[in-house]
């Protein structure tokens, strides 16, 4: 068996976390999608907003809170309207969405629960060990490390493998 790569590891970790938890949605008789819960939070706690107001808030890129917002749209959970300025987009929550929230606050308080086991499991908290990770990388990008690592390598003539 060959030995998986860094992001070979996070893909297939994302994979069985989403997964999962979208499969706990449909159960409970949701079209929810995992991806939809930070946009979903923060329309909840500041009401409507734009899109960059949205993605900086969620910690998503604009491209991502956009595409994701398209989807809530298509699945009747949020609306666009046109603000002051006719380039910016208002986004809200529609009175379907609030009609699911007790519900969608059950399953993420049994997710919340479902992660504490799985830190328990591991002997530490998965999700702070992740953020500081990110933390870590943001302050010196994985690009220098490797481009680092590249020179070095390269003074010692020897290669690295992939």
């Amino acid at each position: 068996m060959a030995t998986q790569t860094l992001g070979t590891l996070l893909r297939t970790l994302s994979e069985h976390v989403d997964s999962a938890v979208e499969q706990f949605y449909s159960r409970a008789g949701l079209t929810y999608k995992a991806r939809f819960t930070p946009i979903f939070r923060v329309l909840l706690a500041n009401g409507p907003s734009t899109i960059r107001q949205i993605s900086i808030a969620a910690g998503i890129s604009h491209s991502a809170a956009s595409q994701t917002l398209s989807q809530m749209v298509k699945s009747g959970l949020v609306q666009s309207t046109i603000g002051h300025d006719a380039r910016q987009r208002i986004i809200s929550l529609t009175p379907a969405a609030f009609e699911i929230v007790p519900q969608l606050e059950r399953q993420w308080r049994a997710t919340d629960i479902a992660v504490q086991s799985l830190n328990s499991d591991l002997g530490m908290s998965l999700p702070n060990l992740l953020a500081t990770a990110i933390q870590i990388l943001e302050e010196r990008h994985f690009v220098d490390r490797i481009e680092d690592a590249f020179r070095s390598d390269s003074q010692q003539g020897t290669k690295l493998s992939e």
